[in-house]
């Protein structure tokens, strides 16, 4: 990500609003397809290593460990560009995007819809 912009100021992620937990929403783009892939969290450490390292890694809330997208699955995020919101407490993270983005094998964790109040699936798991 190239700083071209004159008016740009530095970035610190401890500038960004995060939740009573630390945690900050993120949620996952393809930069290329403007497809929205997934939403995970981040805290400080998770948004500082996204930027130092380009690969994009979230925190697990789960496993209260960073996450390192792709890390175990192959299915890898590079960073392309972090966008904040206007309040400061929400990321848009724009990605470079291989393989499936969700767990389940599909390209999209929003892979569910609501048609005629009735829950569809959208679409099956990659092969």
């Amino acid at each position: 990500m190239s700083d071209d912009n004159p008016a740009s100021v530095a970035f610190d992620p401890a500038s960004l609003t995060y939740n009573e937990a630390g945690l900050i929403p993120a949620i996952a783009q393809d930069n290329a397809t403007g497809e929205v892939l997934m939403m995970a969290w981040m805290n400080q450490e998770a948004v500082a290593r996204t930027l130092t390292s380009g690969r994009v890694t979230y925190w697990s809330r789960s496993r209260e460990a960073f996450w390192v997208k792709g890390e175990t699955s192959g299915n890898t995020q590079a960073l392309v560009d972090l966008r904040l919101d206007c309040d400061r407490d929400c990321l848009l993270v724009l990605v470079r995007q291989s393989g499936p983005a969700c767990h389940t094998g599909r390209r999209s964790c929003f892979y569910r819809g609501v048609r005629g109040g009735q829950e569809v699936e959208l679409m099956a798991p990659e092969a």
